[in-house]
């Protein structure tokens, strides 16, 4: 007889699984209907619903005037073909009627027949066309009998405003450019991308058995947000005067590049800004193919040795510490050993001029004379370099000064506290060198230097749609008291029988201080032999006292000649280039207030 062959553990083992399996998939079943149901709801319209996205209008971008259209969206074509069921005579007929419509050459040509020997559904063979082009030659394929040919419209960006150098439209690196995708790339189009784009129309639509979308089924989802435009802070017709003068005074100078901003010092308005060489918008993928650093705007992206501009961060230090004045005296001897004689700085002529009134001494931009206003700040190297670090820094160097354009960069000062700092270290700095800063940054603490002591946010949109901008000042960064003092050792610069005859503007005041600074040559590790950037940076008054613009300008990597007295001079100087900037944006009509009493020049002419 057979024993039993069921068994207790055995019914208790199957029961386990079976409650185990049947969890598991109660479990699996949950987990698709509650934590993916989004995902499958979602699996699922795509296969019954068309879904798509139709870009919002973008906003025009205005000059300060409202009138003068610096972006704006336009309507293009791309020409499709459909190569599928094409026979091989219809292709060859294809490629001899599009090289006689599009102008192809015999490379163009035959590279526009490989496209259609793929006999693909669908080849784009032209983009960017104006409509009117589309349509000629839609008309001229259905007079020659050849199909297989439509049209998509597309919106694409213009820069209809011409550059004021060959190949450029009109202040292309502070604008930037929009990509085929629809977003901005630098400058404000990037930076305003999506106030400028505003918000995709949603449209969704049933499909039919093929998976093509039914007109007669569309339907708004999302009935999507118009850009809003933008007005600049720029004057159109000082923009192109600015980049004709940049582009000039690269040429002379054989310089790698020029740039120039112009300022409100009272409310940080760029009224106009430019570097040359610069570019084409409207032609940018061939610039991101052939050299595409030429996108940068230097002006905000990019950092250089300051040199001899910053000797009056120096002198404003000594002032608020009370260890100098205009007319204290500096013995000036050429040359500096420091460090225990284990370092050495020298003027630029490397000659002595002996004792010098402080106000001299800057005026001649000795490099001996500033260090030993530096080295005075305080009993030691320390505390001298802690208070000059503070000036610095108060004045908006080693961050972003917030200006409202792509790419902005912080620039480089060390910090003392982190790395202390070597007596030739504070020497250094204090005329410019062992720092790396940006032209704006440049324009906005001499602005505070000469408004009174506040820092202002400096910025390029004045208005977005029908509303007006307001930008409030960053602070109070000095003691106004200071202001005339430096004010007028800027003048008293500017004055000197070196710069006087380059940087006087007859009726005006003028004021400011040149920099001019060795170019390190990573390559080698060493000083580049005769290169320098030149920087000049100053105000033009109408009135004593009053300030109406601040002007940076920079000369990049030039290499100089020399003079009788040793003097390192170029054919347009810095002080040239600002004069000549200054000059035409005070004399940009209807860009600066009109004056309660008589400008200067009015009151001359009627003597």
């Amino acid at each position: 007889m057979l024993g039993r062959t069921d068994s207790g553990r055995r019914l208790l083992l199957l029961l386990i699984v079976f409650v185990v399996a049947a969890g598991a998939l109660v479990t699996r079943l949950g987990y698709w209907q509650v934590a993916q149901r989004d995902q499958l709801v979602e699996s699922a319209r795509r296969q019954i619903y068309y879904h798509d996205e139709v870009p919002s209008r973008r906003g025009q971008i205005y000059d300060r005037s409202g009138t003068v259209v610096l972006a704006a969206s336009v309507t293009r074509d791309r020409l499709i073909v459909s190569a599928e069921n094409m026979t091989e005579a219809e292709r060859l007929q294809m490629t001899a009627f599009l090289t006689a419509q599009l102008g192809l050459d015999d490379t163009d040509a035959a590279s526009l027949q490989s496209k259609l020997d793929t006999a693909k559904p669908y080849i784009v063979v032209a983009r960017d066309l104006m409509p009117e082009q589309s349509e000629a030659i839609q008309a001229a394929a259905a007079a020659a009998g050849i199909g297989h040919l439509s049209v998509e419209s597309d919106s694409a960006r213009s820069y209809p405003q011409s550059g004021g150098s060959p190949g450029s439209t009109l202040a292309a690196q502070l604008i930037g450019f929009v990509n085929r995708e629809g977003n901005g790339q630098y400058g404000v189009e990037q930076y305003y991308q999506s106030t400028l784009a505003g918000e995709p129309k949603v449209v969704e639509a049933d499909k039919d058995a093929s998976g093509n979308p039914l007109a007669d089924t569309e339907r708004t989802v999302e009935p999507g947000v118009p850009g809003k435009d933008i007005r600049l802070t720029i004057d159109a017709g000082l923009q192109l005067a600015l980049e004709q003068e940049v582009m000039a005074a690269r040429i002379a100078n054989g310089a790698k590049a020029v740039s120039a901003v112009v300022m409100d010092p009272w409310t940080g308005e760029i009224y106009a800004e430019a570097t040359y060489p610069s570019y084409d918008a409207n032609d940018y993928a061939t610039i991101a193919t052939e050299d595409p650093s030429r996108f940068r705007d230097p002006v905000v992206s990019e950092v250089y040795e300051p040199g001899s501009v910053f000797k009056m961060l120096t002198v404003l230090a000594g002032l608020e510490q009370g260890t100098t004045s205009m007319t204290k005296p500096y013995r000036d001897t050429g040359h500096l050993r420091l460090d225990g004689g284990k370092s050495r700085i020298e003027d630029a002529d490397g000659k002595a001029m002996g004792t010098l009134k402080l106000e001299d001494g800057i005026a001649y931009s000795r490099n001996v004379v500033a260090a030993k206003v530096a080295m005075g700040l305080a009993p030691t190297t320390s505390e001298a370099s802690t208070i000059l670090h503070e000036v610095w820094t108060r004045l908006g160097f080693g961050a972003p000064t917030g200006i409202d354009v792509a790419g902005e960069v912080r620039g480089l000062i060390n910090d003392p506290a982190e790395t202390p700092w070597r007596q030739i270290d504070l020497a250094n700095g204090s005329f410019g060198q062992g720092v790396a800063v940006t032209q704006i940054q440049l324009a906005s603490a001499y602005a505070a230097m000469v408004n009174g002591g506040t820092m202002v946010k400096p910025h390029v949109v004045a208005g977005i749609g029908a509303d007006t901008v307001a930008y409030a000042p960053e602070g109070q960064v000095l003691d106004s008291k200071y202001t005339p003092q430096l004010k007028q050792l800027m003048e008293h610069v500017l004055a000197n029988p070196w710069y006087a005859p380059y940087s006087k503007v007859a009726g005006y005041t003028t004021g400011g201080k040149t920099g001019t600074a060795q170019v390190w040559d990573a390559e080698h590790h060493r000083w580049a032999t005769n290169l320098y950037n030149f920087s000049c940076v100053g105000f033009i008054a109408r009135q004593e006292g009053h300030p109406d613009l601040v002007v940076a300008v920079r000369i990049q990597e030039a290499h100089p000649g020399r003079n009788a007295q040793g003097e390192l001079v170029l054919p347009v100087v810095s002080t040239e280039l600002f004069r000549r900037v200054a000059t035409d944006a005070v004399t940009t009509p209807g860009l600066l207030p009109v004056l309660d009493t008589p400008d200067p020049v009015t009151a001359r002419a009627d003597q």
